[in-house]
């Protein structure tokens, strides 16, 4: 049994602490199992500690810039030791909100409609251009963010200030504004996991939505879909994930309204925390949360 494992997290996007308690969490579990576990930074010492610690497999346990927009992986691959979840490319699309919606439109795959958005660009201009394509109200977020983070919904009176607090990212994108349920879908491999519907007490399914408790988000599963909606969930899923060519987990986000699904990103790092939906579709389908990692790391080194 490969049971020597390098679990990388921490980081220095902004789901940092999320990623620090995805590896915590894998690493539990895997040390209750027989696993020999580091953990470690992606910092300087990274390449020196995976040559002489020498593990079957490394962990990504990464979240947002730098652990899953293909960075991350570009080291991974010249390390030569498998890795766990997407390459270099998928990662790369997957994080790119633009270049991964232009994919799902061109292979007829619903997805909300969007304008790229410069901070160079006038305010007025956006405005004419909102109205033009979609209206209010709209959803404005960083091209290249996990986690929901700086993501607002806008109406016309407060899209100026919300603008303003993502004036550090050189472009947004701003994107029609879907009503209807939220519902999440987990791809593992070529396996099909399974679904789960969320009702946050909140505006939307944001980054204190998915992260703390005291937030009270809904978990429902089963999703009460008819059968042939619910199939057609889990194949548009599967297909974007099979389009940005993705392996391991990924979970994608839609939208489910006037009885049609919107997907609106695709996340090819998932949290394993306690609060993740991931874990929870897979326990629902009687798959514990040992299996489930097991099955993370078969499908690294299976396509190593």
């Amino acid at each position: 049994m490969k049971n020597k494992i390098l679990i990388i997290s921490g980081g220095y996007s902004k789901e940092r602490e999320i990623s620090l308690q995805t590896g915590n969490q894998v690493a539990k579990e895997l040390k209750k199992n027989g696993y020999k576990i580091k953990i470690c930074e992606p910092d300087y010492k990274l390449i020196s500690l995976a040559k002489s610690y020498k593990p079957d497999i490394i962990f990504n346990a990464l979240h947002g810039q730098y652990g899953e927009d293909g960075y991350i992986q570009s080291i991974l691959e010249n390390i030569g030791i498998p890795y766990t979840h997407s390459g270099i490319i998928a990662s790369a699309k997957a994080m790119d909100k633009e270049i991964s919606k232009k994919i799902f439109i061109q292979n007829n795959i619903l997805t909300p409609k969007f304008i790229k958005h410069s901070s160079d660009d006038q305010y007025h201009k956006l405005d004419i251009k909102i109205r033009k394509k979609f209206g209010y109200p709209v959803v404005i977020k960083p091209l290249n963010e996990g986690s929901s983070v700086n993501v607002y919904i806008c109406n016309k009176d407060n899209l100026r200030s919300r603008l303003k607090k993502l004036k550090f990212y050189n472009e947004i994108l701003v994107e029609e504004f879907i009503p209807g349920r939220e519902i999440q879908a987990a791809i593992i491999g070529k396996k099909k996991l399974g679904a789960i519907e969320l009702k946050p007490k909140r505006q939307f399914y944001d980054y204190k939505a998915k992260y703390n408790s005291k937030a009270k988000t809904k978990h429902i599963i089963p999703v009460n879909l008819r059968k042939s909606k619910f199939d057609e969930l889990m194949n548009i899923s599967k297909k974007a994930h099979d389009l940005l060519g993705c392996r391991g987990v990924t979970r994608s986000d839609f939208k489910f309204y006037k009885d049609k699904f919107y997907l609106l990103e695709i996340n090819t790092q998932p949290g394993m925390t306690k609060l993740s939906l991931v874990p929870e579709i897979s326990a629902y389908r009687g798959i514990n949360f040992i299996n489930l990692i097991k099955l993370i790391l078969k499908d690294a080194e299976t396509n190593k």
